[in-house]
């Protein structure tokens, strides 16, 4: 797989022959709400397309990988972008307390069809025809839509569900899914009360794309991209697929911009990702402001080599951003008010160490002057990260979905499953 370009976006050359003899199929499924669901997903599609292109014998050479995103199987049309946006606003405390509670207690969900009967007849009705050999679920709809689908086609395909942040939602089809892939051993103690075996588990790590991970030469990085050699490059990384969840993060950077130049040893690399307004907004400050250490970048194809060729990051709390900065070992400044499994990130990467949170212009600047003024706490930082860094997640989800494959009975049929769990490891 090159590029952006998913596996399901290739079309069968003789329709005919795909509906009469289906050709083996794997699905990763996400769902589009923010991009790191997706991202996650395609990084999964690149190992299993390795896994074929290599000829695993556990894998047939004419498996096809298909990327889906679940709303595009609703009932009702669901723009995942606008419902990722309501978060950020007014309802983030509101969205807070539902990521926090929802069946995180002793009353937890199983699963069942209720998903597929209400929402999602159209991905049952393809589930029946692709008839898949296994599924890779990253997002809690396409796990439990999926989980319904088996049941009612009666097939016998796994379930592999990969949580892609450093907490799991009360929502995922605990009783139904048949993995769980998960970023660290605290993860496995949250499913432990859930009642989900230990033979159902497995710490692989959160999966993203080739690349990140590998050694790089920075000098010759730094050289080829005009950055300093002798100070500490730090990137504002300020641009997504969404703008909108970065208003306040941006804000807080307009705020402290005039203080940059003062940090004569680093220098700052902002990233408004495609944004070129916010693009254009940066470089008029730079140049009004005069500060000589700071870059203004716009769409970079080759994020793996400017984050290894980088000392530390600003960022959001996103779970695919820092699983990208640990995996690049880069020590990261997380900026601004976290909610939901934000929050949980937070939480997980400062407690080990790994990262600083900041809330406000003045802390930020108050950080970035320790920094400055201590290296040696990147060091720190950069160590405690190797706790959490599996660079190889995604290979490792591939390979655990395929020992699946020919072990799984036949599914239980059930509209809802509600169960009394044990304790919760950690208290919300």
């Amino acid at each position: 797989m090159q590029g952006e370009a998913p596996c399901e976006e290739r079309e069968c050359a003789e329709e005919f022959l795909c509906a009469e003899v289906p050709v083996p199929t794997i699905f990763v499924m996400h769902a589009s709400v923010g991009s790191g669901h997706r991202s996650a997903a395609l990084a999964v599609a690149e190992a299993f397309e390795k896994l074929v292109q290599e000829g695993d014998a556990r894998i047939p050479a004419n498996t096809r990988i298909e990327v889906l995103d679940i709303l595009d199987y609703g009932r009702v049309p669901l723009d995942g972008d606008k419902t990722a946006s309501m978060f950020t606003g007014p309802t983030r405390p509101i969205y807070d307390i539902t990521w926090r509670f929802t069946f995180t207690g002793r009353l937890l969900w199983g699963g069942g069809t209720s998903w597929a009967h209400v929402m999602f007849k159209k991905l049952t009705d393809y589930v029946e025809q692709r008839k898949p050999i296994a599924v890779v679920c990253t997002h809690i709809t396409a796990a439990n839509a999926v989980a319904g689908a088996r049941m009612l086609t009666k097939q016998r395909f796994p379930i592999v569900c990969v949580p892609t942040d450093y907490e799991i939602e009360g929502l995922w089809p605990h009783k139904d899914a048949d993995m769980f892939c998960v970023a660290t051993e605290a993860m496995a103690e949250t499913l432990r009360p859930r009642k989900v075996p230990e033979t159902r588990m497995q710490i692989t790590g959160i999966p993203v794309r080739g690349g990140l991970g590998e050694e790089f030469d920075t000098a010759a990085i730094r050289e080829e991209m005009g950055l300093p050699q002798d100070k500490i490059v730090v990137l504002v990384m300020a641009g997504a697929h969404l703008p909108q969840p970065y208003v306040r993060f941006r804000a807080t950077m307009d705020e402290t911009m005039a203080y940059l130049k003062g940090l004569s040893g680093m220098h700052f690399v902002f990233l408004p990702g495609r944004d070129e307004e916010y693009a254009l907004r940066l470089e008029r400050q730079r140049q009004a402001m005069a500060i000589d250490n700071m870059t203004v970048m716009g769409y970079v194809d080759n994020m793996p080599a400017l984050m290894a060729a980088s000392d530390l990051a600003i960022c959001k709390s996103g779970g695919l951003t820092v699983t990208e900065c640990l995996c690049s070992r880069l020590p990261m400044v997380l900026l601004g008010r976290s909610y939901g499994q934000e929050k949980a990130n937070t939480l997980m990467l400062t407690s080990l160490g790994v990262g600083m949170h900041v809330t406000t212009a003045r802390e930020l600047l108050g950080a970035l002057r320790h920094l400055h003024a201590n290296p040696s706490s990147l060091q720190a930082m950069l160590t405690n990260g190797e706790i959490l860094r599996r660079p190889n997640a995604a290979a490792d989800i591939a390979n655990v979905a395929l020992s699946l494959i020919g072990t799984v009975g036949e599914p239980k049929k059930h509209f809802i499953e509600l169960y009394w769990g044990g304790k919760p490891a950690h208290t919300r």
